[in-house]
């Protein structure tokens, strides 16, 4: 069964446009000419029920706004959706009540409260039994280790913190599909796998449907069974994430914090990777279709002194710029 599918939705917006070379008070008397932006362009998905879906694309490319229409906060310019069986926009209470959404810039917790009494507030606003909000509170508690700093003020927690209960809070409802917008924004890389296996836990156990935005590649392998590239508001990709990472994601950063003293022209040739130099440190681009992570870091052990070492991702935009220049390519 489909827990989502949007058949040509679509949203513009008419944005007024100044006039060039007139000051504020001529301005104000010149009569304002107006112009249609598409932010978002026929889209066509189907999310099956228990599916993992990463919706990705650069800034500005229509992933906020297509959210804000599958959710009911938007009414398309055109096009239709359902989301778990309803139409969002005309039945948007009866969804809000099956759905859940995590936002990394804007928080539902009550910012001068403790968490705890958040989740006492969206108890009762999703009407749950006592009895069943106690025991999934508790048991969330746990899951999420949140103990320590349930009855804190959400205002001194950190953001790791705050973000998992955030996402605790999200699923005190059993949503049957959760909505995630960069739900690891600004987290360091323990915090992240943490939450990433916290999702899989909730997707794996109890079957809830994935939607999520990130500029996190490792949120996309770590999460996600399927990709959705969006760009200048259309669909330019849509395929599983382990083809993705076979055509795409197959390139790793390798950055050398360099020890005091060792000379940056010494920096040893390596098949299948490309150096970059930046003051005390460098970067190395390894091509995984060429050569391996645990190769190149064996080539460098003795050759380079350096005195930190971290392997990470191309970011995100750079992956959807490469997919975009293949598609390209593609056609022509």
């Amino acid at each position: 069964m489909l827990a989502l599918q949007t058949r040509k939705l679509g949203k513009t917006f008419r944005v007024k446009r100044k006039a060039a070379g007139l000051s504020g008070s001529f301005r104000a008397l010149w009569k304002p000419t107006w112009e249609t932006k598409e932010a978002v362009r026929g889209i066509d998905l189907d999310v099956r029920q228990g599916e993992t879906v990463a919706f990705l694309g650069p800034n500005g490319a229509g992933k906020s706004t297509t959210i804000k229409m599958l959710t009911g906060i938007l009414h398309p310019s055109y096009g239709e959706a359902e989301v778990l069986g309803l139409t969002p926009w005309k039945e948007r209470e009866r969804l809000a009540f099956r759905i859940g959404t995590v936002f990394g810039q804007k928080s539902q917790l009550w910012y001068h409260l403790p968490p705890i009494d958040t989740f006492e507030l969206i108890g009762r606003i999703y009407e749950l039994k006592r009895s069943d909000y106690g025991q999934r509170r508790d048991d969330l508690i746990e899951r999420f280790e949140l103990g320590p700093y349930l009855h804190t003020p959400v205002r001194k927690l950190s953001l790791g913190e705050r973000m998992r209960c955030e996402i605790a809070a999200s699923f005190l409802h059993r949503p049957q599909l959760l909505f995630m917008d960069e739900p690891t924004i600004g987290l360091d890389a323990v915090v992240k796998q943490r939450i990433r296996e916290l999702i899989r836990e909730r997707n794996r156990e109890e079957g809830t449907t994935v939607f999520l935005t990130s500029h996190d590649a490792g949120d996309v392998e770590s999460l996600c069974s399927r990709a959705v590239v969006i760009h200048h508001g259309g669909v330019l990709i849509d395929e599983p994430v382990e083809r993705m990472k076979r055509e795409v994601l197959s390139r790793k950063l390798v950055t050398l914090k360099l020890a005091e003293g060792f000379d940056a022209a010494a920096l040893p040739d390596i098949e299948g990777a490309c150096w970059e130099s930046r003051g005390g440190s460098c970067r190395l681009a390894v091509d995984l279709k060429l050569t391996t992570i645990e190769r190149v870091l064996g080539h460098l052990l003795g050759r380079v002194g350096f005195t930190d070492v971290n392997v990470e991702d191309p970011p995100l935009e750079e992956i959807i710029k490469h997919i975009y220049g293949m598609r390209e390519e593609a056609e022509r």
